[in-house]
Parts: C-alpha cells; structure tokens; sequence
C-alpha cells in the first residue's frame, strides 16, 4: 500500500519542524560556507550518480556483456502496422496498438488533412481560454454514444485522462479499491488524489468483497477501478460480478478500456457488449485515443454532473490545450469505421486465438491471456525476455520485452500486440520462431 495521508502529513510536519531549525540558526545542521558559496558534494550538484541512472547503466552494461543490443528507443522509418522498416530493414510487427488497421488508412489520413487545412494542427490554449471546437464535441458526443451517457470529455493525453480524473473526483475522506495489476496511470492517480487506497487480488471478486466488507461504511465515497483488458496479461474482468458489488456496496466503478474498445464485443464496443450488460452500470467510461482510435488522447464517458466537474476542475483539462483538429478527426473517423466494419473486429479476434492456440500447442508459456488481442509469452527473467526479443530481432520480427520493475522478475516476458491485419503466415512464422529459440 501506498504512504497515508496520515504518514504524509506526519512525515510534511516533521521537515516543516527541520526547516524551522535550520532557519533559526541551528549550526549543527547548516552546509559549511565559504567565501560566501555553500560547499554540496558534487553526487547531488549534477545527475550523473542519480540512483535511476546508475541502474540504467548497469543494465545497458549487462545487455553489452551478453552481446544483445537495447530492445528500446529503436527508430521506425514509416508507418508501423503489421510490418514496420527500422533501418531500410522489414519487420513482421508486434508493436502496435493498431488493433484495428486505423493507423496510416486512408480514409482517417485524408480526414485528418481535411480538417489541418480548415482548423490548423493546433488550437492554441485550452478550451476554457480559446473556446470549443465542433471537432472536439462532435468527438465527445460520439463517445458518448458508444457509452450511451449523458456526455464525455477528452483530454490531450490517455495518461493523463487518469491522472486527473481520479484525483479530482477523490480525496481523504473517500476510499479507492483497485485490481492489483492496474495501469500505472491508475495507480499515479490515486496517489494524487490523497485518498487511502487497497488493492485487490487480480481478477479476484472474492478479494474486492472482503475489503468492501471490512472498509466501505468508514469512507463517503468509494470507487472500485480495474481494466477492461489488461494490457499485460491478456485477461479481461467479471464486469457483471463488479457491477453487483458496486450495487450491493454503494460504490462507484471505473472501466479502463484503453485496450477493451476495437478489441470486445462484437462492433468492438468494449467490455459491457462483450457481457451484454447495462452501460449504466458502470460510472466512469475511460479510454485512450491511441490505440484502437489511431490518434492520441483519452476520455472519460459518464454522466453531465461528472463530466460537469471535470470540465471546470480537471487541471489537465483546465490548464492542457485542447485537442487539436487532426487527432480528434483522426479518432472520430476511427470510431465511424469501427461501427460500419465490425468484420475488423472478428478479425483481430481470429488473429488473437490462431496466435494464442498456436503458441500452446507449441508448449509456449502465455500466462493469462485469453486471446482478444493481447498475448504475453512469459520467459521467467528479465535477461532471457531482452535475449529472445534480440533473437527474434535478428530474425526479423520486431516484439518489445516486458522486464523488471514493469512486472516481477520471474514474470518478465514478451508482450505480442495482434491486429486485424496480421497474416495468419506472419502469426505461424512468428510462434514457430519463438518455440525454437525457447527450445
């Protein structure tokens, strides 16, 4: 569990006291001056004995001694779909989060031109200072459909959406519950918002039930949050258990569908289609635009008194600039096509299942996934996750590795992203490759 607002503020009580001291003179604790100039160790007057980047050296250093190369930061030539070119060099690509081939079609590129030449590439302030856009409502309000709620709001950043809506619509005296394997930008929100925090057990109803029994009636509000897809294991929640217990307990749930919409359901409408339950059932719809939507951003979809507060309170809203005329034409254009052409969705959900079915044929370890998009091939170290992807590099597929502190050591892994466009020649070639160099 995280530091308490009670160990916060105890601990900011504790420097305020130290301040006081040093400030009334306390010579014990004052920096030795000379010639007027404070003398500091040179380990905190520059960043190179950081303790984050004499960890990142000593891992650059091991990848250098088992001669394999930085998996990250690699430098993709074009557009990257099923296939990307880093250095003049074709890849079958794992990589992307072009569940639904949106990124680099034709129809979204001629869109998002369309709309630089009448709007720009930017509007210039947030949305507050230099008003709304009909681009970025006629985006809100298709979200809002999809969701069927009262309204949404989009936000220039997918991380960011989570950041602030959390910890603007929580704080002290409430109390936030989460999955145990949730999205950093839960996790950052939810420190932000000061509220005291539990996570549950992992797709565990039984675990989340315990602690609402122990803890809901000392709290006002309570929120449980978890994914819609989680992004790396493959897995999906029981929407409908949570629904019964937020109902049951009095609390409000949040969905994070970054990897659930384009990817469930069968007009790749997210989690609730998939269940075929009530939207209304779920009271913050969040999602990225990055993904499936093949633009960048994310939103939150719920009712007008929610999306009311966000809009005037939300500092990544309030002081972010609004999303600018190519990105929010970009992802709406996405969502008509995902609508009219729901043969991607079945797609990629064949893709997922040959790739997943396949890969445990051939005894590859895939942890949890389930086979929707999302499909981990767990090594068991960090050092065999960064060795395979060099492998599997060298022999021109292109899949990133999953290390600690991402995930545990001993779960380290690959993380296969699988789109409608794969070739089910690309997804045999690729699980052959790995079930060799894992052999």
């Amino acid at each position: 569990m995280f530091k308490t607002p009670k160990f916060t503020n105890m601990l900011n009580s504790i420097i305020k006291e130290k301040s006081s001291e040093n400030l009334s003179g306390n010579a014990d604790d004052e920096l030795p001056v000379q010639n007027n100039q404070i003398n500091v160790s040179s380990r905190f007057t520059s960043f190179s004995e950081h303790p984050q980047l004499l960890k990142l050296r000593t891992m650059q250093s091991l990848a250098s001694t088992f001669n394999v190369g930085d998996p990250f930061f690699k430098e993709h030539d074009f557009v990257t779909g099923t296939v990307t070119h880093i250095n003049g060099r074709e890849y079958i690509n794992y990589s992307s989060y072009n569940y639904l081939g949106m990124n680099g079609s034709a129809e979204v590129n001629d869109a998002a031109i369309e709309a630089i030449k009448k709007h720009g590439t930017s509007v210039g302030a947030s949305r507050l200072v230099a008003g709304e856009r009909p681009f970025q409502r006629d985006l809100e309000k298709k979200l809002a459909e999809i969701y069927e709620t009262d309204d949404a709001i989009v936000f220039v950043s997918g991380h960011a959406t989570n950041v602030n809506v959390i910890s603007t619509l929580f704080g002290p005296k409430d109390l936030i519950i989460y999955d145990a394997l949730v999205h950093n930008s839960i996790i950052e929100g939810i420190k932000l918002s000061g509220a005291p925090h539990f996570p549950y057990l992992h797709n565990d109803p039984a675990s989340l039930e315990n602690l609402l029994v122990k803890n809901r009636r000392n709290y006002e509000r309570v929120l449980i949050v978890t994914e819609g897809l989680f992004s790396m294991d493959g897995d999906i929640p029981d929407l409908p258990k949570l629904i019964d217990l937020k109902k049951r307990y009095s609390c409000f749930l949040m969905i994070d569908e970054a990897h659930s919409l384009g990817v469930l359901g069968n007009t790749g409408k997210g989690i609730y289609e998939h269940y075929n339950v009530n939207p209304h059932d779920v009271d913050l719809w969040m999602g990225t635009l990055s993904k499936t939507l093949a633009s960048c951003g994310g939103y939150i979809a719920a009712n007008r008194d929610i999306v009311d507060i966000l809009k005037y309170n939300a500092p990544g809203f309030v002081f972010s600039v609004g999303l600018s005329a190519p990105m929010a034409t970009a992802a709406l254009t996405s969502l008509n096509i995902m609508l009219r052409e729901p043969e991607r969705v079945a797609r990629l959900r064949n893709n997922a299942m040959l790739f997943l079915e396949t890969a445990r044929k051939m005894n590859i370890n895939t942890g949890r996934s389930q086979g929707y998009s999302v499909v981990a091939v767990i090594t068991g170290s960090s050092r065999k996750a960064v060795s395979l992807s060099s492998a599997l590099f060298n022999q021109g597929i292109n899949v990133q590795p999953i290390i600690h502190p991402a995930v545990e050591e001993q779960q380290a892994r690959l993380r296969f992203f699988i789109t409608s466009e794969h070739t089910e020649d690309q997804i045999l070639k690729t699980c052959e490759a790995v079930a060799s160099l894992l052999a």
